[in-house]
């Protein structure tokens, strides 16, 4: 269920309202009654996907707990690990990648005049499942390296990489910081973690219905059929994709993490003005903060990271974005997205260029160069094919395609605008003006209350409403 749908909206505040009529002194009874809604809620999706839900739980669970009883064998607890990663990754690879696998091959072995066809799969990928693997992942790896100890109550363990809040688009929490909160004796209820949440679900409702699904508008108008639009309409389209995605998938993490303050949970971060970054290095410090986390201490750092000579590190640098592409989705665009990330961020630190020096001129020109270069990116990421992809950009160069710029209809563009507009005005002061633009956290009542209201009644008057997945649900 997601949290922008009409089922949503009825169906939590009975939730919550049962989730606080268990006594607090009854940890376990609330405990288990988040896994119970954790679980309902994901099988509303397709019921069959909890099964690999539980699958990835009880092997990572498993491996988890034998691996820390045989620490005095090395051989037997690294032969231990690599059969939990494998049975873990496999619902992974067959559900995600079995088709693009089996694809690809095919058509690498028709070019040298071969033919070996494995049969086809045609079935779903369950929701969320690079998101749960990848959390599991990391709690099974913690325990390995001894970075904490394995858990020994499954119940704990089922509900931290099931808890409903993230399962679908992330944050990718950390064991480590989930499971003490999910042991620790939660208050009654804690009012200001609680407004704290709202504030956090309504900015984020804010950014997927009003600006990324009516950014969206444009956008699926537009790239789908770039061919009969100008070169300038496709940049715009192209501009606007980057916006949606951010709006979209940040807008998606802050509501998540408003819900887990509501029960009680502190969620990871995920994001942090990332269109304000001076170079893809510090996007990557700024964007899908969970995942850079998870990529940077299971892929980089154990590959070498930069603890080795220059060579090798500019390697590790693209095996850790390889990975990130490979993980976004089986097709050759997110691989080359992947790619151009690690390259760019190659060529930033052979030319010194992952910092800012330059004053505040230097500094606006690397924004607008970054943003540049991540928003050529995002096209890869958008478009279904490497072919679309080119054409989308070999459009956007053509200098005699440009002709006018597409406009939707007046309402639309106002709205498209607006939403834009105060979207970058609150990362702008949030950014550079102390205290940020802190209107829905003014010492004054009146003040508070007004931006409560005027958001609401934005979102209920402007915002699309018709329950659209978000974009990383489908990763």
């Amino acid at each position: 269920m997601i949290f922008n749908s009409f089922n949503f909206l009825v169906v939590f505040p009975l939730l919550f309202l049962l989730y606080y009529a268990i006594p607090a002194k009854r940890q376990a009874w609330r405990n288990v009654y988040l896994l119970v809604v954790s679980y309902l809620l994901y099988m509303n999706f397709r019921p069959s996907y909890a099964v690999i839900l539980l699958g990835v739980t009880m092997i990572t669970y498993t491996a988890a707990r034998i691996v820390e009883r045989r620490e005095n064998l090395a051989g037997v607890r690294k032969n231990i690990l690599i059969v939990g990663v494998l049975l873990t990754l496999l619902p992974l690879l067959v559900f995600k990648y079995y088709n693009f696998i089996n694809t690809s091959c095919m058509s690498l072995l028709s070019e040298v005049g071969m033919r070996f066809e494995l049969p086809g799969l045609n079935w779903a990928v369950p929701v969320g499942i690079s998101f749960f693997t990848f959390q599991a992942l990391s709690y099974l790896w913690d325990v390995y390296y001894g970075k904490m100890k394995a858990e020994r109550n499954f119940l704990h363990y089922a509900l931290y990489v099931s808890f409903f809040p993230s399962i679908v688009s992330g944050p990718i929490n950390k064991a480590s910081l989930i499971l003490p909160q999910i042991k620790a004796l939660r208050p009654y209820f804690d009012y200001s973690k609680a407004v704290a949440g709202l504030k956090c679900m309504l900015w984020g409702m804010f950014m997927k219905v009003v600006v990324a699904d009516r950014v969206a508008l444009y956008v699926d108008t537009v790239l789908p059929r770039y061919e009969n639009y100008s070169g300038l309409s496709c940049f715009a389209a192209s501009l606007l994709y980057s916006v949606q995605i951010y709006a979209d998938f940040a807008g998606y993490s802050l509501m998540a993490i408003g819900v887990g303050k509501l029960l009680g949970f502190e969620l990871t971060e995920n994001f942090r003005r990332p269109y304000l970054s001076y170079s893809v290095t510090d996007f990557w410090r700024r964007w899908h903060i969970s995942l850079s986390t998870w990529l940077k201490d299971y892929v980089y750092i154990p590959l070498g990271g930069s603890r080795c000579s220059r060579l090798r590190n500019y390697w590790n640098i693209i095996v850790t974005f390889l990975v990130s592409g490979i993980w976004h989705g089986a097709n050759w665009t997110f691989i080359v997205w992947g790619l151009w990330h690690g390259v760019f961020q190659v060529v930033e630190k052979a030319l010194n260029q992952q910092k800012c020096r330059y004053g505040t001129f230097g500094k606006t020109l690397k924004i607008v160069i970054t943003f540049l270069l991540v928003n050529f990116a995002w096209i890869f990421f958008r478009m279904p094919t490497l072919g679309d992809a080119c054409g989308v950009i070999g459009r956007i160069f053509d200098i005699s395609a440009w002709g006018g710029l597409y406009l939707p209809e007046k309402t639309n563009t106002l709205f498209i605008v607006m939403g834009v507009v105060m979207l970058a005005v609150k990362d702008l002061a949030d950014e550079y003006r102390p205290g940020g633009l802190r209107l829905m956290d003014s010492r004054h009542l009146g003040v508070r209350w007004a931006a409560y209201l005027f958001l609401t009644v934005l979102i209920l008057l402007t915002g699309v409403f018709d329950a659209g997945q978000f974009i990383y649900a489908n990763f």
